[in-house]
């Protein structure tokens, strides 16, 4: 008997220019966004935070198209 993975699905609202960049980044390994997202996540898990450092430049607002307090 053959077992299979479970997997849930993750939905994410991404700006299409950022979606197709990265889709272009990963295509050269040959890494799909879902398991580029995949990854990421358990890179959270393991790390038990952001994988990454997060800087913010001083006196310059910084948004993005989920960031409902930047318009």
């Amino acid at each position: 008997m053959v077992s299979m993975a479970r997997t849930s699905n993750v939905f994410a609202r991404i700006e299409p220019e950022i979606k197709e960049q990265a889709e272009q980044v990963l295509d050269d390994p040959g890494i799909s966004m879902s398991n580029a997202v995949g990854m990421f996540l358990r890179q959270v898990v393991l790390r038990r935070g952001i994988p990454f450092e997060m800087k913010r430049e001083r006196n310059k607002e910084v948004g993005y198209a989920g960031d409902r307090t930047t318009g």
